[in-house]
Formats: structure tokens, C-alpha cells, sequence
């Protein structure tokens, strides 16, 4: 159901997401180190180049996460609501603008992804969807970082030294808060995937019957009178 493609691209951004935050530490101490005296070109050089591939490499990333992540969460809207045995909880325009649309998405995405969750769960349509405490996390880790992208992009704007500084450490911060959201994304992809995937024939064997509550109990065997033929 795509799960391999989308977990793939995911470990693969979250992976250069800690080097971009890596590349922009390594500039905050430069900067740091530079008030007390001039830096080796060569270090400047360097380190500018490790900013530059790492943003460029991140935006390609995300472009191809992006495409990949909507492929799958599509996918896994319909097998969910088909397993349900019912209709999507919204139509997919809603979909698209609330998961892409800048400010929007902090608000619904949650709810997107907790609808998902309900009718994987083969929940009543009627009943209001209430997201699962990793739905709950995952939320907070899309709106965390939304939040954080904006406000290093605007404060990123400002003149001076300190707002140079200050503009390096928010977007380590915000490659930092990309790796975490990368990381709940594949666990909610892990969990919405054994949901809808039915037992292989090796899991069923491991299952084993701990205890029957509720069962009748069963017909006592009959005694055979002495003499009965067998």
C-alpha cells in the first residue's frame, strides 16, 4: 500500500534534516567564534558550502516526500474507508487544502489524519473520530514544525549580527523539528498499515488462545451404559 516507498523517502529526509541541522550549528559556532577574531576562509568556505547542500538536498527531498506522502495518505484513505464499509468523512478537496495550504493545515491535519484512523478502526460513520494519543503527538509535531518553519522564514528577514545568529539557530531548530515530524509520520504509517493489512499465514501461527470469556460451556460427554456396543 505504498508503506515502503513513503517510509523510504521519510527516513531519508529525516536523515538530511539532522545534517542541515548539523551544517547550521557548525555556522552558529563560527559566527560565535568570529566576534573574537577572524576565521580561516577556507572554514567560511566550507561550511557555506555544507549550508548550501543541505538546503538544496532538504527542498528535494521534501518535494519528493511531499509527493510520496500524499500518494500513500490517498491510498490509505480508501482502503480505510472500504475496509469500514463506508464513505470518506470529507471530499478530497478538503483533503489537499487542508494538509497544503500554509496556516490551514496546522488546524486540520490533525482531524484528516484522525478520520483515517477512525475508519481504519471500522468505527461507527456516526460517531465523532477522536484521535489515538500518537495521533494526538504526530499533530503536535506538524503544527510544531509548521509553526517553527514560518517563524524562522519571517525573522530570517531581519538585519544585524544578532538576527543572523538568532536566524542560524531557529533553522537548526526547524531541521531538528522536520526530523522529529518524520519520525511520528513513519510510526503512524506502521500502525495505519498492520491495520489494514491482513495476518499472514506466519503471524496467525504465533496467536495462541490465552482464555474464553463468555463462551457457553460445552456438552458434557455422555456416559456409555456398561455392555454398549462401541
Amino acid at each position: 500500500m505504498l508503506a515502503a516507498p513513503a517510509t523510504t523517502a521519510l527516513l531519508l529526509y529525516a536523515l538530511l534534516a539532522l545534517f542541515g541541522a548539523a551544517a547550521e550549528i557548525w555556522r552558529y559556532i563560527l559566527l560565535v567564534q568570529s566576534r573574537g577574531g577572524a576565521l580561516s576562509n577556507t572554514t567560511v568556505i566550507a561550511s557555506d558550502t555544507t549550508v548550501l547542500i543541505a538546503a538544496l538536498l532538504n527542498i528535494a527531498i521534501w518535494v519528493f516526500v511531499l509527493v510520496v506522502g500524499m500518494t500513500w495518505l490517498f491510498a490509505m484513505r480508501a482502503a480505510a474507508t472500504e475496509h469500514a464499509e463506508t464513505k470518506p468523512a470529507r471530499p478530497t478537496w478538503q483533503v489537499v487544502v487542508g494538509l497544503l495550504v500554509p496556516g490551514v493545515n496546522l488546524v486540520l491535519a490533525g482531524p484528516i489524519i484522525a478520520e483515517i484512523e477512525h475508519a481504519a478502526l471500522r468505527r461507527p460513520a456516526t460517531q465523532r473520530p477522536r484521535p489515538s494519543r500518537m495521533v494526538y503527538y504526530w499533530w503536535a509535531a506538524w503544527a510544531a514544525s509548521g509553526l517553527l518553519a514560518g517563524i524562522t522564514l519571517l525573522w530570517r528577514q531581519r538585519d544585524g549580527v544578532q538576527a543572523m545568529a538568532d536566524g542560524v539557530w531557529l533553522t537548526a531548530l526547524t531541521y531538528l523539528a522536520a526530523a522529529a515530524l518524520a519520525v511520528f509520520t513513519l510510526v503512524v504509517i506502521r500502525r495505519f498499515t498492520e491495520l489494514l493489512t491482513p495476518l499472514s499465514g506466519r503471524k496467525v501461527k504465533q496467536l495462541r488462545v490465552i482464555a474464553v470469556h463468555g463462551a457457553p460451556e460445552p456438552e458434557l460427554r455422555t456416559e456409555r451404559p456398561v455392555g454398549a456396543a462401541r
